[in-house]
């Protein structure tokens, strides 16, 4: 049964800028009412605005990554919507080195952003969603965290780690009204490459090839949007390359590694 989208209070992590901010677009133009959260308020006013019906929208910055934080913040969006129907834990940064050069403490980094803060979130969220009867928790996997590639071995590890976390909580909740959905974006047109983290911790800085030829942000909200709705638990928005990768991993994961060994992946 299809959802009825402007029914819904949707909270949005990482909704200043990219697969945040056209999620935020594309959930608002369908009625519902946003809670748009991460660290720039000045950015998040930004998207507010560009959002249909801005001021039925609501602004909550914080840093996800912070405990306390967090914490505040859950009361804030408390305080101000009442409760939270779907919760799309969007927050994150990508990485671009190799493992050889990476230190260990900007993988720690990377994992308490991509996995530690979303788990965080979800589980300050939950007792609340149960007991109101139900709700839908999205997490943001990446299509590199089912097949893995060079320059992201942390990313890809924290990418598969909430998938299969993911897994476990809607194993866990299926007979408590609790539904549990995973996005595996592909190459999307974001700063995901610029803001990436080096092996030193610095930013890259820079466009990558693939993602300035990826899909758009649009685009990509356009489909999360219409498999939400449709109920769909794992979903994968990529173009065919990746797609393809996908179903070779799938078929013959040792043949994708071959493939992988001689491709030029930056």
């Amino acid at each position: 049964m299809k959802t009825n989208i402007k029914d819904l209070t949707i909270w949005i992590t990482g909704a200043s800028s990219g697969l945040g901010e056209a999620l935020s677009i594309a959930f608002a133009k369908k009625g519902a009412t946003i809670i748009l959260s991460g660290r720039n308020k000045d950015n998040l006013e930004a998207v507010k605005k560009r959002c249909k019906k801005p001021k039925k929208h609501i602004i909550v910055p914080f840093d996800i990554s912070d405990s306390e934080q967090t914490k505040s913040a859950y009361q804030e969006v408390k305080a101000k919507a009442g409760h939270v129907d779907w919760l799309i834990n969007n927050a994150g940064v990508s990485q671009r080195s190799l493992i050889m050069d990476t230190s260990e403490d900007v993988e720690r980094q990377i994992m308490e952003l991509d996995y530690f803060a979303q788990t965080r979130l979800t589980r300050l969220v939950l007792p609340d969603m149960i007991a109101q009867g139900g709700g839908k928790i999205v997490m943001m996997s990446s299509v590199a965290g089912l097949i893995g590639t060079q320059y992201r071995g942390a990313y890809s590890a924290a990418k598969a780690a909430i998938h299969l976390w993911a897994n476990s909580l809607r194993a866990e909740l299926y007979d408590q009204g609790i539904e549990v959905a995973t996005i595996f974006p592909g190459f999307i047109q974001t700063n995901v490459s610029i803001n990436a983290l080096t092996g030193d911790g610095s930013v890259q800085g820079t466009m990558d090839e693939a993602t300035n030829k990826g899909l758009s942000a649009t685009d990509f909200a356009k489909q999360v949007v219409k498999a939400l709705s449709k109920g769909e638990e794992y979903i994968i928005v990529a173009g065919q390359q990746e797609k393809m990768a996908v179903r070779v991993n799938r078929l013959s994961p040792p043949k994708l590694y071959k493939m992988i060994r001689k491709s030029k992946v930056t």
